[in-house]
């Protein structure tokens, strides 16, 4: 069984054929899918995806490139939407700095509305850094011991084992499954197994040897094959550690029966 932890179901491009997706999902054993909001539509959307399925749950917050648009009341709201009983983190948030390098403050306090925000609910943070490891990194030390996830984990295997010491866990998607991807078959060496997770990204970043199409989280299985083969351990392995990583990190009970 396996565990996508990062999916967007609330993409017009899976959204329109949200069935379908879904049980193609649960036929190729993904037992569960936590939908990632990153605005106030998707957000939205990530709870009424959540609220209509078993074994579907929410992450909901801010994109770091909308940053400098939120208000106060956009906090307000998101603190509103975090009580209802799907959602079990809070993000993707983080920094952006290759999107949006105009916005470096900004970016910073929002993150750290967001870290402040998961450590009051005692949920996990959904972290997305691009272009942005260091400032990152730096960020979150100010508010450690940390649990949470660096999304799509595309840094360094050095800073890698520095957000694990955080407290984190590390996400590996179809990045890993490239044949020319050095660096996130070295992470995926040194990961250890109790702090790894896996993820699609959906629909972006399909896995070799899907890559450049649609992804979907049937898909997810050959990522967890990459990272058996470069772990050199068995299919099974990964399955087993990356599913109870989930269940433990998102305290999903109805996994657990």
């Amino acid at each position: 069984m396996f565990i996508d932890t990062h999916v967007h179901l609330n993409n017009p491009k899976l959204y329109q054929k949200l069935d379908h997706y879904i049980t193609k999902a649960f036929d190729q054993n993904v037992q569960a899918l936590i939908v990632i909001g990153y605005d106030h539509e998707t957000n939205q959307k990530a709870l009424e995806i959540a609220d209509k399925h078993d074994h579907i749950y929410a992450s909901i917050g801010y994109h770091p490139t909308i940053a400098k648009d939120l208000t106060a009341a956009d906090f307000e709201l998101l603190e509103r939407l975090l009580t209802h009983p799907k959602v079990v983190a809070i993000g993707e948030c983080g920094l952006d700095f290759y999107w949006d390098k105009d916005h470096e403050n900004e970016q910073i306090h929002v993150f750290k509305k967001h870290i402040e925000l998961a450590q009051k609910r005692a949920l996990p943070i959904v972290v997305h850094m691009r272009d942005a490891t260091e400032k990152t990194y730096l960020t979150l030390k100010e508010s450690a011991p940390l649990k949470g996830i660096m999304h799509c984990y595309s840094g360094s295997k050095e800073m890698a084992d520095k957000f694990i010491a955080l407290g984190l866990h590390i996400s590996l998607g179809g990045p890993v499954t490239f044949k020319n991807a050095k660096t996130p078959k070295d992470v995926a060496k040194i990961v250890p197994l109790d702090k790894l997770l896996i993820e699609t990204d959906a629909p972006y970043l399909a896995p070799h040897p899907y890559r450049g199409k649609q992804n979907d989280s049937s898909l997810l299985p050959l990522i967890a094959q990459a990272i058996a083969e470069i772990k050199q351990v068995s299919l099974e392995t990964i399955a087993n550690h990356t599913t109870a990583n989930a269940i433990k990190l998102f305290n999903l009970k109805e996994e657990t029966k």
